[in-house]
């Protein structure tokens, strides 16, 4: 089980600073191509009818599943964001994001993350069931994503994934059925951002956010914002 220790944002009057230590991307995996969302027709968003476009992500326990290689390359033990921590979605675009969990996990150090932040109403669809946030004793991962720079439209999105039970049992594929939470948010202008897990799940010093927790490739990525909606790959959404 992975231990819990340490916050890791503060909250100042609606404003969230996210700090995670080691976070900042200094360390990374070889970067793959990035993962394009797959544009999909129009939406009724609350800024009027913007293309939809559409990504799916897994979390899973280790590297052995393929997003690192079949062998789980470097690092075969560490959680990691599957298929890749490159991600590519439009600007001016109502973006739907799939997540896959499939990892266990525990009690967030921080109650904040344990709730849904920046969705486009409020909320996340887990196992079917829309929420506003998981019990924060049984969370697994969060997909946090924001910007590290000023000049450049701001977005800030929070979801918490839950935890799978430890005593959940194995699939034919060695994991255990996985939690799928989906959750949509709307982009503005073209931008660079940054994404990571805030539940402290990697090794280290200070909260267990060190390794994969601060290594780009594993638990922290980023998220391009282009100038176009005509981004589509095949496998990147559905």
């Amino acid at each position: 089980m992975r231990m819990l220790i340490g916050a890791s944002a503060t909250v100042l009057g609606g404003v969230v600073a996210v700090g995670v230590v080691g976070t900042s991307l200094a360390h990374s995996a070889p970067t793959p191509p990035p993962l394009r969302a797959t544009v999909q027709g129009m939406a009724n968003t609350p800024q009027g009818q913007l293309p939809h476009a559409f990504l799916t992500l897994q979390t899973w326990p280790d590297n052995m599943a393929g997003p690192h290689g079949k062998d789980g390359g470097a690092q075969p033990g560490w959680v990691t964001y599957g298929p890749t921590t490159n991600l590519s979605v439009p600007a001016h675009s109502l973006v739907t994001v799939t997540i896959q969990q499939y990892d266990t996990g525990g009690e967030i150090t921080n109650p904040y993350f344990a709730q849904v932040h920046g969705t486009v109403d409020g909320k996340e669809v887990v196992d079917g069931k829309a929420v506003t946030g998981v019990d924060p004793a049984h969370v697994g991962h969060t997909f946090t994503l924001h910007s590290l720079v000023t000049n450049q439209d701001p977005l800030f999105v929070s979801v918490p994934v839950p935890a799978v039970a430890d005593d959940a049992p194995a699939l034919a594929n060695g994991y255990p059925k996985p939690h799928t939470v989906v959750f949509s948010f709307l982009t503005k202008g073209p931008g660079n951002y940054v994404f990571q897990c805030e539940f402290p799940c990697g090794d280290g010093y200070y909260a267990k956010f060190g390794g994969p927790m601060s290594t780009q490739g594993y638990m922290a990525g980023t998220v391009t914002v282009t100038g176009t909606a005509a981004t589509t790959a095949a496998g990147a959404g559905q």
